[in-house]
C-alpha cells in the first residue's frame, strides 16, 4: 500500500508532470529494479553484468513511472515491475547471446511436447520427449538448460505491442481502460491458461506457483523440491515451453498437431 507521501507525488507529477517529483519517485521505486535484477540473474550465465541488467530495468522504471496512471486502479509496484523485467529482457534479447543453435533445438522440444501431448492426451515425460527427438535425458536437461532464461519464462507469455515493445496482458489492462468486450476476452484467457496450468505435472505446476506466486528463489524451490538450482532451470523451461505452445494454440499461432491414426 503506497503512503501518504508516496501518494502525494504521485498526485503532483500526474497534475504538473514536475520532473523533480519524478525524480523522486524513480528514487523511491529504485530498489524494485535490485529485486527484479535478482531475480532474473539466477536464470542467466554468471558472466552477464548485474550492473547492465540494472541498468537496463533502470530504462524501464523509467518509462514506468512516466505512463503510470494511479487511476486504473492497478498497484504500481506490480505495474513497475513487468516494465522492468519486459526492458531487461528486450535489452538481452537484442544481444541475442543465445545461440542460434540452442533455440532451434528448444524449437524442437516445443514441438515434440506438442506433438507428444496431442497423442497421448497428457503432458509428456521427459523419457518420452527425449525418445521422440532421439537424444538421451541428460541430453534433454543439458538442452534446456542452456536456454534457461528470461526469454523462456511465462514473460514469454506477452503479445508485441505496434511499437515493437514486449507487454504483457497486465501492461494491456494497466494501459487502456478495458471495454467489456475486452474484460471477456482476458476473463476468457485467464480461465483457460489457468486449466492449462493445472493440467501441468505436479511438481512443475508447484515450481510455478512458488516462482510467480510466492516470490521464492530457485535456490529456494530447490531446497524445497530436494533437487539442485540447475534442475529446477529445466523444469521451470519445461514448464515455460508447455504454456508457450498452449498460448500459440489459442491465439492461431499455432494449429495443434493431428494425432497420429492407429493401425495405418
Amino acid at each position: 500500500m503506497a503512503s501518504a507521501d508516496t501518494a502525494g507525488l504521485w498526485q503532483k507529477f500526474t497534475a504538473s508532470g514536475d520532473q523533480k517529483v519524478r525524480e523522486q519517485l524513480i528514487l523511491q521505486y529504485a530498489p524494485l529494479v535490485r529485486y527484479v535484477v535478482g531475480r532474473l540473474a539466477v536464470t542467466l550465465p554468471p558472466t552477464t553484468d548485474q550492473e547492465d541488467l540494472y541498468g537496463y530495468g533502470l530504462i524501464g522504471l523509467i518509462q514506468a513511472v512516466e505512463k503510470f496512471s494511479p487511476e486504473r486502479g492497478v498497484k504500481f509496484e506490480t505495474y513497475a515491475i513487468t516494465r522492468i523485467r519486459g526492458s531487461i529482457i528486450d535489452a538481452l534479447r537484442s544481444q541475442d547471446w543465445v545461440p542460434r543453435s540452442v533455440r532451434s533445438r528448444t524449437r524442437d522440444v516445443s514441438e515434440a511436447m506438442s506433438r507428444l501431448e496431442s497423442e497421448l492426451g497428457r503432458p509428456a515425460t521427459e523419457e518420452e520427449i527425449a525418445n521422440r527427438l532421439g537424444i538421451t535425458s541428460q541430453d534433454l536437461a543439458h538442452l534446456l538448460s542452456q536456454d534457461a532464461s528470461p526469454f523462456l519464462s511465462l514473460d514469454e507469455l506477452v503479445q508485441v505491442s505496434d511499437d515493437g515493445q514486449s507487454i504483457t496482458w497486465l501492461d494491456t489492462m494497466a494501459d487502456d481502460r478495458p471495454g467489456p468486450s475486452q474484460i471477456l476476452e482476458e476473463t476468457e484467457f485467464r480461465e483457460q491458461l489457468g486449466m492449462a496450468i493445472d493440467a501441468l505435472p505436479d511438481r512443475e505446476k508447484l515450481l510455478l506457483s512458488l516462482y510467480y506466486q510466492e516470490g521464492l528463489t530457485l535456490k529456494e524451490i530447490g531446497m524445497v523440491l530436494n533437487v539442485s538450482e540447475s534442475r529446477v532451470c529445466q523444469l521451470h523451461s519445461q514448464a515455460a515451453l508447455r504454456l508457450r505452445t498452449w498460448v500459440n494454440r489459442y491465439l492461431g499461432i499455432e494449429k495443434a498437431p493431428k494425432a497420429a491414426r492407429r493401425g495405418s
